[in-house]
């Protein structure tokens, strides 16, 4: 059932502070992975030893996202995003101090390990906020969500045009995620009474979120590996025979994958409830092939169309994430008769629950994207690229199991009532 233009507008404020949070996610991100060519320069790193690092933010994202799905329970995903924006915020204290000077490797891996399970938990508890606000108002609004996050990305990539140290980088964005604490979030009511109601006893069709959690993971992977890998890439000798050299043209790999990106995700609200879910994924993910075929088989002299392989997958692979959300919470959403009815607090931490647990498979895609592209990719990145450029294909059979956004249910929804910032 639609929302009153009046709901909307009691929406607003927590609708900003949503994306307030995804463009604080994106900034800090895509800060981190534009620095990789100098954190592997500071502490003379090799590509191997690089993707061990990335795989240990990974693992340590995906522990961030279980710890979101136990504080939701308890505390409620608005609670839960908060702390995970300051536990991010000391991360960064920790990852400017270890990158000072000749950098101290420790501390700055103490600090990346700090940062990953803040980053699973901002995926989740974020994630769980947004599909709060689709499930309000009964249309798709989660991909200009992901906007919010790619224009923080582009922020970041601006910002490594700047002449500032790696340190310096890392320090002036402290202020970002403790600026965010005080944003109006979505709150829910918890039980007064009893055990949280668990997933399992309210009946989740996990073998349904299964088949778009596949797709979720092959966006992740796609997109880690040119987030990740795109400046390693267009840095390397062993791709391009004359590649820039200058660190800020290094970003030159992201910035037209996350334009294309930002492009999409903003009209992609208007063109899923348009055309439908399905082929838009559809149309999408071919695109995203041909963007990564021409990554690959960019001609050695000229890196200027590694470049536009980029854009191209940005276009394609750009609202895949958040329509896969979406549709799992939409299928969440789809009470089991068996597990009989349904209160609306419990119905929201079922999707708060699923939501988490969802975002699993994001980091699964990241492992794939993050490791693999530079593991297989050793020697070459071409070949790194060559994985996601086959794989991306499998989300044309897996489109079908995309489903729009949940509707409003005609009871009135107080849980989801926005409510004071807390601290």
């Amino acid at each position: 059932m639609p929302l009153t233009a009046r709901v909307d507008v009691n929406l607003r404020p927590a609708r900003l502070a949503i994306s307030a949070a995804f463009f604080v996610q994106g900034l800090l991100f895509i800060s981190m992975t534009l620095r990789l060519p100098e954190v592997q320069d500071l502490f003379g790193l090799s590509e191997l030893a690089l993707s061990g690092l990335m795989l240990m933010l990974v693992l340590l994202a995906g522990v961030g996202s279980v710890l979101a799905e136990t504080l939701a329970k308890r505390i409620d995903s608005a609670r839960t995003l908060r702390l995970a924006l300051g536990v991010i915020a000391l991360a960064f204290v920790v990852l400017g101090v270890g990158a000072r000077g000749g950098g101290t490797f420790p501390l700055y891996v103490a600090g990346l390990a700090l940062y990953g399970v803040g980053l699973g938990a901002n995926d989740a508890a974020s994630n769980m906020q947004g599909v709060a606000v689709e499930h309000r108002i009964g249309r798709p609004v989660m991909p200009s969500f992901h906007a919010a996050w790619t224009a923080g990305g582009l922020l970041a990539t601006a910002l490594a045009f700047t002449p500032m140290s790696l340190s310096t980088t890392v320090l002036v964005l402290v202020p970002a995620p403790l600026a965010t604490l005080a944003a109006p979030l979505l709150r829910r009511d918890l039980p007064t009474t009893g055990a949280p109601v668990t997933t399992e006893q309210l009946g989740v069709p996990w073998s349904r979120i299964l088949l778009v959690g596949v797709a979720l993971v092959l966006f992740y992977m796609v997109d880690t590996s040119a987030t990740a890998w795109g400046p390693v890439y267009l840095s390397s000798d062993n791709v391009f025979d004359n590649p820039p050299t200058n660190s800020s043209m290094f970003a030159l790999a992201t910035l037209p994958y996350l334009a294309a990106t930002l492009l999409a995700r903003v009209f992609g609200d208007g063109l899923t409830a348009r055309y439908g879910a399905r082929p838009v994924v559809r149309f999408g993910s071919v695109l995203a092939f041909i963007g990564l075929a021409i990554i690959v088989f960019a001609p050695r002299s000229t890196w200027q169309v590694g470049i536009l392989g980029f854009f191209v997958v940005g276009l394609g692979v750009a609202v895949i994430a958040p329509l896969a959300f979406s549709a799992a919470a939409r299928i969440a959403s789809e009470a089991d008769p068996a597990a009989g009815p349904v209160d609306e607090v419990a119905h929201r931490a079922r999707v708060d629950a699923v939501i988490a647990r969802f975002n699993q498979f994001n980091y699964v895609g990241a492992l794939l994207g993050a490791v693999l592209t530079g593991a297989i990719g050793s020697g070459n990145l071409r070949i790194g690229y060559a994985v996601p450029m086959v794989l991306v294909l499998l989300m044309l059979p897996l489109a079908r199991h995309f489903v729009g956004p949940a509707t409003r249910s005609a009871a009135p929804d107080n849980s989801l009532a926005p409510g004071p910032a807390t601290p």
